[in-house]
C-alpha cells in the first residue's frame, strides 16, 4: 500500500497541511496507512497471516557493565537504527524495542504476498549493516562477541490491543512465541528461520540444510539458516 504522495521536501508541504505526513511505524510510506489501524481499535484484535521477526544484540549486557553508559547507549541507538531501516526498506512494521531485542512484523498494515520472504530479506541486511559499521572493534570487542542473533517464523497471529489498565498495541500467539524462541538459539551474526518460512523463502534460502535445535517449550523444530 504506497500512496503516490511526496514525503519529502518542498512538494510534500501541502500534503502535510492536510495532515499527510511520514507515517511513524515506517517514513517510506504516509499517515493514510495508519487508518489501517482503525479496523483493528474497532475490533480490539484481528487475526492475520504475518510473519514475526526477532533481532537481538548479543553480547549487550555483559558490555554494559565494562563500558561508560553513553558507550553503551549509542551502541543500542545503533542497532535500533540499523534494524529499523532494513525492516523499513522492506515494508515491515518496527513494532517493539525490547531492551536490547527488536520485535518487527510484516504483512500488517501494509500488506506483502511474499512476507516471509520480506522478513529474511530484511534479517539479511540488518546483517550487512551491523557488520559495516564494526562498532564491536572500536570499542575493543571481536565480532563474535557483540552480533546480532535473528528468528523469523510464518502464520495466523492475533494483532490488536491487549491489556486493560495498560493497553498494548502488538501481535501475540504460538507464531510469536516461537519466532522468539528460534531467535534465543541463533548465535551472533546467525539468522535461523522455521519450516515454514523456508517453504515460502525457498529462493533466498538456497543450500541451507536443515537443523534440529532444542527451544524451551517446542519439540524440537526444524529450522534453517539464512
Amino acid at each position: 500500500m504506497h500512496v503516490p504522495v511526496p514525503l519529502k521536501g518542498v512538494l510534500s508541504v501541502p500534503f502535510r497541511l492536510f495532515g499527510i505526513r511520514p507515517s511513524r511505524m515506517n517514513p517510506n510510506t504516509c499517515t493514510i496507512c495508519e487508518l489501517m489501524f482503525t479496523k483493528v481499535m474497532k475490533a480490539r484484535k484481528i487475526t492475520i497471516d504475518a510473519t514475526i521477526l526477532f533481532a537481538d544484540l548479543r553480547g549487550y549486557t555483559s558490555l554494559s557493565q565494562s563500558q561508560s553508559s553513553e558507550a553503551v547507549s549509542g551502541l543500542l541507538d545503533a542497532f535500533y537504527d540499523e534494524c529499523a531501516h532494513a525492516i523499513w526498506e522492506r515494508d515491515g512494521l518496527l513494532n517493539k524495542t525490547i531492551g536490547d531485542a527488536v520485535m518487527a512484523i510484516f504483512n500488517f498494515p501494509i500488506g506483502q504476498g511474499d512476507h516471509p520472504r520480506q522478513a529474511v530479506l530484511a534479517a539479511q541486511e540488518i546483517q550487512r549493516r551491523w557488520n559495516a559499521r564494526r562498532l564491536g572493534e572500536e570499542l575493543g570487542l571481536a565480532r563474535a562477541e557483540l552480533g546480532v542473533g535473528i528468528g523469523i517464523h510464518c502464520g495466523e497471529l492475533s494483532f490488536g490491543e491487549f491489556g486493560r489498565s495498560h493497553r498494548d498495541l502488538t501481535a501475540i500467539g504460538t507464531v510469536v512465541n516461537l519466532a522468539s524462541r528460534v531467535q534465543s538459539a541463533a548465535a551472533a551474526g546467525e539468522i535461523l528461520v522455521t519450516q515454514a518460512v523456508y517453504e515460502r523463502a525457498q529462493a533466498e534460502l538456497a543450500g541451507s540444510p536443515p537443523q534440529q535445535r532444542e527451544l524451551k517449550g517446542f519439540e524440537g523444530p526444524t529450522l534453517y539458516a539464512a
